[in-house]
């Protein structure tokens, strides 16, 4: 049985992110184990790639980020 790829850490920062409600700093920090200040960082690195992130306030879990357009959509649009 072959061994599957184990996840990035970066790809379960963007499922996350991915997901309908977002991720809060708090809940990335966990999945990832990284300080708030490195999430932030990685947050940014995403936005210059190409992703669009929106910050979205979640009731009494603070504010979560979602993105909004990932890579893919960017090109999809851009070739219609």
């Amino acid at each position: 049985m072959p061994k599957s790829k184990p996840q990035t850490k970066s790809s379960k920062v963007i499922a996350l992110l991915s997901r309908t409600s977002g991720a809060t700093l708090t809940e990335i920090c966990k999945a990832t184990n990284w300080q708030q200040h490195s999430v932030r960082a990685f947050l940014t690195g995403l936005r210059k790639k190409g992703y669009l992130l929106a910050r979205e306030q979640r009731g009494e879990d603070g504010t979560a980020c979602r993105i909004t357009q990932g890579l893919n959509d960017k090109d999809a649009k851009g070739a219609a």
